[in-house]
């Protein structure tokens, strides 16, 4: 049976839209990493502030530092499209920024070995900062068997791209999704791997808790397989020292429950994520990602009024 026209069109905009990806990786990849890195940043700062993310930006730092001048938060607004424009032209050379490569130093390490030499699971959690790709890397270096969590693409043909581009360094993909990617993840750690996410965006399914002192809603699947696991739940952050080098740091696990209720105990933990999200935030706001919605839709409409 045919396609129906529409579905035409859409398949071949895919399609045209694979063949340009294709185009900026093989260009990319031909650059030295800090240049390809500092064209994104020269990209990022004078094209970010052009799209209708950047007022959502501007809408959150608005949310979280009430209180700050707007030339303030411009300055954060402008810095983080500079380190997304950097993170965009860093992507096809991800595997070219790992610890071997001498452009990302670990502090902490130790706490991942241990969980490497232990055997046992462990769920690792870290949010939108700097270089998402860093955090996988260095996971991998220190030889955990871990499954990486990511938000599969729109366009099927660019998702397979970006998939074959996080596999060349050694990463395993999951995009839970509903049920079925909550069975993947019991699935993963019932059979011994570890598994990774970004644990920092709205999650309208959530539970509630504080960000910046105003109510969120966070996943709480990561809390919640922890504690059926008997899990570490590790928190990792990852700086941008200059160019396309980095500086990771390893925390101290967050502490679960053992006992009690089991709801509270899941509150508690992803109340806790919120916590670490927000003290690394505050450390180095213009490398966390301000374009996502985190608060509800009440929020913003509240700044309307």
């Amino acid at each position: 049976m045919a396609k129906p026209r529409h579905a035409l069109t859409r398949d071949l905009i895919w399609r045209l839209e694979a063949a340009g990806y294709d185009l900026f990786s093989f260009l990319i990849r031909r650059l030295p990493p800090d240049v390809a890195s500092s064209l994104g940043a020269w990209l990022g700062r004078r094209l970010g502030p052009l799209t209708g993310a950047h007022r959502t930006a501007l809408q959150n730092l608005t949310l979280a530092f009430p209180a700050m001048a707007d030339t303030e938060r411009e300055r954060i607004a402008a810095d983080q499209w500079e380190n997304f424009g950097r993170y965009i032209f860093e992507f096809p050379i991800a595997d070219r920024l790992t610890p071997a490569s001498g452009r990302v130093e670990v502090e902490g390490f130790e706490r991942l070995t241990a969980i490497a030499r232990s055997g046992r699971p462990a769920v690792l959690i870290s949010g939108h900062f700097s270089n998402i790709e860093i955090m996988a890397a260095v996971i991998l270096a220190a030889g955990i068997d871990c499954d990486i969590t990511y938000r599969a693409a729109n366009n099927p043909y660019v998702d397979r791209r970006i998939k074959e581009g996080r596999f060349r360094y050694g990463v395993k993909l999951l995009a839970p999704k509903g049920a079925e990617g909550a069975r993947d993840l019991l699935e993963s750690l019932s059979a011994g791997r570890s598994i990774a996410m970004l644990n920092d965006q709205r999650y309208d399914g959530g539970v509630a808790g504080v960000f910046f002192g105003r109510e969120v809603m966070t996943l709480p699947a990561g809390v919640r397989l922890a504690l059926k696991f008997g899990c570490v739940l590790q928190p990792m952050a990852i700086q941008r020292t200059h160019g396309a080098r980095f500086h990771v740091v390893i925390h101290e696990p967050i502490p679960l429950r053992g006992d009690g209720d089991k709801s509270d105990a899941i509150t508690a933990g992803t109340q806790a994520i919120n916590a670490f999200v927000e003290a690394r935030v505050r450390e180095r706001p213009g490398e966390w990602w301000w374009m996502h919605r985190r608060w509800p839709a009440s929020a913003y409409a509240a700044l309307k009024g």
